[in-house]
Order: structure tokens, then C-alpha cells, then sequence
């Protein structure tokens, strides 16, 4: 069995290719000197025989070309289609993810480590973080849905498009009464929230709690988040066998997702009732576009195949 070294200790961010690191390989850790400032950060750094790779998990709102010059492949998650400097030649995009909890395998791996290179307080917000992370499951295929729909989401100060598009989602939602819809936008702790008064909703769904939600959904939102970032949600989505409704990514997947078959694609909040209309009205038609994410993500997307993805795409 090949042996990956994991040469720094990352936040939450990377909970999930920890954990297909660890179904698939051995796993160990050792400490790297070079990378200690990207300690609970959301960069995983290893070893692999005598590459070094990193995976970038953070939000792309700079690109570290000084840790890009230090190793053989930089895996990232959001590839933005629009920045030079991703598309260096050592850059390689990732499928879709989300932080799992893997507290358990957290406390064995980096052991005394978390307290050497963490302060306490770090590492107790860390565990408090992963403990509230759903664990990773397999979700089994299950595309008959009620015509429940939940949605819930942040305001985002510097992101008017992708808060305009989510606004009206939640307004189609509660306007169309074929449809039992929970959820809306969380109130900012600012107080500012941009004229979405309409829009809120005072609930705050934990991470497990929205997993269950999203599970029950006959149809979810993807579209762009912070800085063009794909949301954790997608791949979630996707193993539950949701059918997802997506505004054009501004990221590149290493396999698109394509248009009618694995997902449903749109450019205009204006097409909410024709897509609804088809999907209430054609159940095969929901049915086998969800059936057909859910494959993608069983190929590509599971934390085992995402790690064999990464070492092999480590070694070409």
C-alpha cells in the first residue's frame, strides 16, 4: 500500500481528501518545517515517494505562487476560468467536495502534533468545527421527492449577483404554490442585509441539520459563491441524489457536469417557472437527471475516488 505523508496540519477545509487519503492509503504525518505557516490553514500539503502536492481548498481570492513554486502539483478547488494564474501549467482542478467530520482520524493523525503547532484555543475551535460536520455517508439512490424545497443562505457583502440570484430563487419558491418551501437568508450579524428583509428567515440550520433538509429537496440551487467559488453544497447535493438547478460555473472541473444530463443548467432567474413546470410535470424527467448526478458523483466525486484521482494525476 503507497504511503502518503501529510507535511502540514489543515483546517476543516480538507476534512474530506483527509479521509479518502486515509480509506485508500497509509496515511502518516510528518511535520514539515517549510509549511508550518500553512498550519489550520485550508491547504493540505503531502508527500507521495518524492512529489509534493498541495490541495487548495481556500476561497480563490489570491493565488500563492510562492507554495505553487515549491511542489509538483497544486491541486485546486476553484479553478477560476477567468485567472491567468490558474492555468499555470502545475495547477489541477479538483471535482466537487464538502468538509465532512473526521474528528476521530483528526486527534489519531496529528496526535501530540495539534498541540505543538496549534494553540489550544485553535485546536478546540478545530474538533468544536469537525463535531458539528455531517460524517461522510454514501447516501443510497433516492429520487422520488414531495414537492419540498429547502433553501438557505448567507448574504454576502461584496456579491450582489449571487445574492440577487438567490433572493429570487426564495421568492419563486414561496410564490409558487405547488411547492412546500422552508427556509431563506440568514440575517447578517451586521444588521445590514441589503434589502433581502422579504427574503429572511431567522432560522440558523447547523451543518447536520441542513444536510437533513437538503436531503428531503426536490430541487436545490447551485450557483456561484464568494469570489466565483463553487459552493460545498454542489457535491453533497449530488450524493444525495438531488436534482440541481445551476447558474453557469466559474470554475473548471476536471469533468464537466453536463447540461440536461447530470444536472439542469440556466443563465436567467426568469426560467425558475419553465424549469419547475417541467419537473413537477415529468417525473421521469427529474427523476433521471438526479439519478444521473448521482452517478457522476459515485465516479468522480467520492472521497476514495477523489484521492486515486489525485495520486495518479500527481504522477503524469
Amino acid at each position: 500500500m503507497e504511503t502518503i505523508f501529510i507535511l502540514n496540519i489543515p483546517n476543516f477545509y480538507a476534512s474530506y481528501y483527509l479521509y479518502g487519503f486515509n480509506k485508500v492509503y497509509n496515511v502518516k504525518f510528518k511535520m514539515d518545517k517549510a509549511f508550518l505557516k500553512y498550519n489550520n490553514k485550508p491547504i493540505l500539503i503531502f508527500r507521495v515517494k518524492n512529489k509534493i502536492g498541495v490541495i487548495n481548498n481556500d476561497d480563490p481570492v489570491y493565488f500563492d505562487q510562492n507554495l505553487y513554486d515549491q511542489v509538483d502539483a497544486f491541486f485546486v478547488t476553484n479553478k477560476l476560468l477567468d485567472n491567468k494564474l490558474y492555468h499555470q501549467k502545475k495547477v489541477k482542478s479538483l471535482f466537487p467536495h464538502y468538509p465532512i467530520n473526521i474528528l476521530p482520524l483528526y486527534l489519531i493523525l496529528f496526535n501530540f502534533g495539534l498541540i505543538k503547532y496549534l494553540k489550544f484555543k485553535t485546536l478546540l475551535r478545530e474538533a468544536y468545527i469537525l463535531l458539528r460536520r455531517p460524517s461522510y455517508k454514501a447516501f443510497n439512490l433516492k429520487t422520488e421527492k414531495d414537492n419540498f424545497v429547502f433553501f438557505s443562505s448567507s448574504i454576502w457583502k461584496n456579491e450582489p449577483e449571487t445574492n440577487n440570484i438567490r433572493a429570487k430563487f426564495i421568492r419563486y419558491c414561496k410564490s409558487d404554490n405547488r411547492l412546500d418551501f422552508e427556509g431563506g437568508f440568514v440575517p447578517r450579524s451586521d444588521g445590514d442585509n441589503f434589502n433581502f428583509q422579504a427574503e429572511l428567515n431567522q432560522v440558523k440550520y447547523p451543518p447536520k441539520v441542513f444536510s437533513r433538509l437538503s436531503k428531503k429537496s426536490k430541487v436545490v440551487l447551485n450557483n456561484a459563491a464568494v469570489w466565483g467559488a463553487v459552493s460545498w453544497r454542489l457535491a453533497e447535493y449530488l450524493n444525495q441524489s438531488l436534482f440541481v438547478l445551476s447558474f453557469p460555473f466559474k470554475i473548471e472541473l476536471p469533468v464537466p457536469l453536463k447540461h440536461e444530463e447530470d444536472i439542469y443548467c440556466i443563465e436567467q432567474t426568469s426560467q425558475f417557472p419553465e424549469v419547475f413546470n417541467n419537473i413537477l410535470n415529468n417525473p421521469e424527467y427529474h427523476k433521471n437527471i438526479a439519478k444521473n448526478g448521482k452517478a457522476y458523483f459515485t465516479k468522480y466525486c467520492t472521497p476514495s475516488a477523489q484521492a486515486k484521482y489525485i495520486v495518479k494525476v500527481l504522477f503524469e
